[in-house]
């Protein structure tokens, strides 16, 4: 069993050329929709398998 792999927000919105920005992934959060995302402390996850899509 692999190690899950994580993005962070900078990554991710990277990882989407910019199309999406930080402010929408964190509106998405907060209404809970988009990709799915762990909070550890204050850091944000995304799951690299997830966030490929």
């Amino acid at each position: 069993m692999s190690t899950p792999v994580y993005l962070t927000l900078e990554e991710v919105v990277r990882r989407y050329r910019n199309q999406v920005s930080e402010g929408t992934l964190r509106n998405w959060r907060s209404h809970r929709i988009g990709p799915s995302f762990i909070k550890i402390g204050k850091a944000v996850l995304y799951p690299l398998e997830e966030g490929a899509d």
